[in-house]
């Protein structure tokens, strides 16, 4: 299991939530530390920002006793300066495994890659990256916050996405991390490319290069093949099969674009309901 976890909070709502929900499920299964991060944007003026650090120290101590009640060893961290650098400051300093990150919402990664801090972390970033998916629903006429997957089902039926580069391999090192954890699992790989006359071999060679890729793995891994659009591809056996989790990888220095563009990546996060574990494809 992924051992060191960073959880960058705002204090929003689906923030808090998603800390004292999913952080401890991340522990149950394994994890060993949690590093707490709020960092204090200094866009704000020297004075409001030096403030504003001394009260959110304060909240982010409360909130590491909260987790420490809990059993997880908790380090606050808050930091004064630019958010993005100083979570990938933090992410390489401590060597952290995976940075968990709520998602709330179909366009919510949209809006976070249009503002500096999501943008410059995606860009930069050498780490996994958990996305959460969750949704605010009213309920008797109370807001309710619900996971699209329950955090102690993340892990259990994983999709795999592989496009057979260089970046499979660290897809498949990211998942042996948590390969404890699945009941099974589904491996993918769509043809968007080649001629007509060249789909039977292309098939014939995916079918190869999925089998060596499941023997990597310790549980079960059905193996899926299809033509097209690799975002449908993902995002339609997500939902046939019943996977909890979608892990894919993240290409590049210039992901910002490539999202903003309509990448595959962009796609799935924008339109599936499943959690997102990116895996950079650089590290």
């Amino acid at each position: 299991m992924f051992e060191k976890i960073l959880f960058p909070t705002d204090f929003s709502e689906v923030s808090l939530y998603t800390l004292r929900k999913c952080i401890p499920e991340l522990f149950e299964m394994g994890a060993k530390k949690l590093y707490l991060l709020h960092v204090v944007d200094i866009t704000a003026t020297d004075i409001q920002a030096i403030e504003l650090a001394k009260i959110d120290e304060e909240e982010v101590r409360k909130l590491a006793e909260e987790l420490r009640a809990k059993g997880i060893d908790t380090e606050p961290v808050v930091k004064l300066g630019i958010p993005s650098m100083e979570i990938e400051e933090l992410a390489r300093e401590q060597d952290i495994d995976l940075t968990v990150i709520p998602s709330k919402g179909e366009n919510i990664w949209r809006q976070m890659f249009l503002g500096s801090t999501a943008s410059n972390l995606a860009r930069t970033t050498k780490k996994p990256v958990l996305l959460v998916k969750c949704d605010v629903v009213e309920e008797n006429g109370r807001r309710k916050i619900q996971f699209s997957v329950p955090p102690d089902r993340i892990f259990e039926r994983p999709l795999i996405a592989l496009d057979f580069s260089k970046c499979s391999d660290n897809i498949i090192k990211a998942v042996k991390e948590f390969e404890e954890l699945p009941v099974s699992g589904i491996l993918l790989h769509s043809i968007d490319y080649g001629s007509v006359d060249e789909l039977e071999e292309n098939i014939k060679k995916a079918k190869d290069t999925l089998d060596r890729y499941s023997s990597m793995l310790s549980f079960n891994v059905e193996k899926e093949i299809l033509t097209g659009s690799a975002s449908k591809a993902i995002i339609g056996v997500g939902l046939s099969r019943n996977a909890t989790l979608i892990v894919m990888g993240k290409k590049g220095r210039n992901v910002l674009a490539d999202l903003l563009l309509g990448s595959t990546a962009e796609r799935v996060i924008r339109d599936s309901k499943l959690p997102v574990l990116l895996v950079p494809c650089e590290q």
